[in-house]
Parts: structure tokens; C-alpha cells; sequence
């Protein structure tokens, strides 16, 4: 996980340097900060009947932009990412209220495209995901905990690979919003025995973007 978070942190500092270059000489890339809203849920392998809930989190981080054709760009990002799921219900005659919230280094390698409509660009590309803690909670009346799941983190992945998919608008030169959808394409267990359940994660992320 270390090499593989190393290289894609390496890979972001290449396209920082080259950011910078094309800068200087005048090719319009740019680099910037975004923070967004997080909603995300799983989805389940398996026959299991457990029902989960989208929940929300935040995301925020850095990206470069660098243009490669006159309608393509590569754009890299680095950010921290809240991911998880809730489930709610009644057990043993009382309501609960159970949440696990997964926290990730995400690197999307996105190939960002102007379609012809002012302001607005769609983008997609693999995402690589380095989980850094997973944490869980529980209330039910006066029953309530919160705890990190350190154990069964030995038997969760530490670093899934995915994809994503996305729309923007550009609004000038500094502000954009964006919408996108992430999917994880391996399952959050390791060999199948952590006990939470497994399961893909799904994130929908809505962001506001500044650039310089």
C-alpha cells in the first residue's frame, strides 16, 4: 500500500512540475483546490439481508490540469475522501441507528473533455484508494458507542481500485462545480473474514472547484 500510495503522490508531484512548465510557457493548465459533499452507500456481494443507507461525508484536496489535445486534459487530483454507509431499523423494539464511516486517500487519473458546450466538461478515468481508518458507531435509547475498527482492519483492502465518471462547468476563470459517481471495483474485504459485511463502496460527490 506504502509503493503504491508513494507512486501515485510521485505521479501527482510530476504533473504539479509539469503544471508549472506549461504555466510558464503559456498552455493554459492550472492547478487548484476543491471541497465538496460526499453521499455515499455500498454495494453488497452475497445473500446477505442486510439494508444500508446512503450517508453523507466531505471530500477536499488538490488537482492539476494539463492540457493535452485542444478539447483533452489530464486531471489528476489528490484528496481525502469520506466514504461508508448507515442502516437504521428497530431491534428488540427499539429504533437504532448504525453508521460505519470509511476514510480514503483517493487519486482519480481523470481524462477531462469539452464537449462544445460553454463552460461544461465531462471526465472519467481509473481511481486508485488508500484507506486510512474505518470507523463505527452505534446508538439505540440510552445505548450508544463509537470505536475504530483497528482489528478488522486487518482483513479489509488497504487499497482498492476504481473508476469514476463526471460532469462540470467551468463558471470564468478560477470557479467551477462539479458532479460525479465512483465506483469501487474489488470488495472492501481483504480474504472474507472481517466481519463487516462486504461490500463496493459507491460515492455520489457534488464539489466546488478553485483554480489559479
Amino acid at each position: 500500500m506504502k509503493k503504491l500510495l508513494f507512486v501515485s503522490i510521485l505521479s501527482l508531484g510530476f504533473a504539479i512540475v509539469a503544471n508549472a512548465q506549461h504555466m510558464q510557457a503559456g498552455k493554459g493548465a492550472y492547478f487548484g483546490f476543491k471541497a465538496g459533499l460526499n453521499v455515499s452507500n455500498v454495494i453488497k456481494s452475497g445473500t446477505s439481508d442486510f439494508k444500508s443507507q446512503f450517508k453523507p461525508g466531505f471530500a477536499a484536496g488538490i488537482f492539476v490540469d494539463i492540457p493535452i489535445a485542444e478539447t483533452i486534459s489530464f486531471a489528476p487530483e489528490l484528496l481525502y475522501s469520506q466514504k461508508g454507509y448507515q442502516s437504521s431499523g428497530n431491534l428488540l423494539g427499539g429504533d437504532y441507528n448504525y453508521k460505519v464511516t470509511t476514510n480514503f486517500v483517493d487519486v482519480p487519473l481523470l481524462a477531462k473533455f469539452w464537449p462544445g458546450w460553454e463552460g461544461f466538461t465531462v471526465y472519467l478515468g481509473p481511481q486508485v484508494s488508500f484507506l486510512t481508518s474505518t470507523t463505527e458507531s452505534f446508538k439505540s435509547g440510552t445505548t450508544e458507542f463509537r470505536t475504530t475498527i483497528e482489528e478488522r482492519n486487518k482483513n479489509l483492502k488497504k487499497s482498492l481500485v476504481g473508476g469514476v465518471i463526471g460532469l462540470g462547468y467551468e463558471a470564468g476563470d478560477q470557479l467551477g462545480i462539479s458532479a460525479r459517481y465512483a465506483l469501487d471495483f474489488q470488495k472492501i474485504n481483504a480474504d472474507g473474514t472481517a466481519e463487516v459485511p462486504a461490500y463496493k463502496n459507491q460515492v455520489i460527490q457534488l464539489g466546488l472547484s478553485y483554480q489559479f
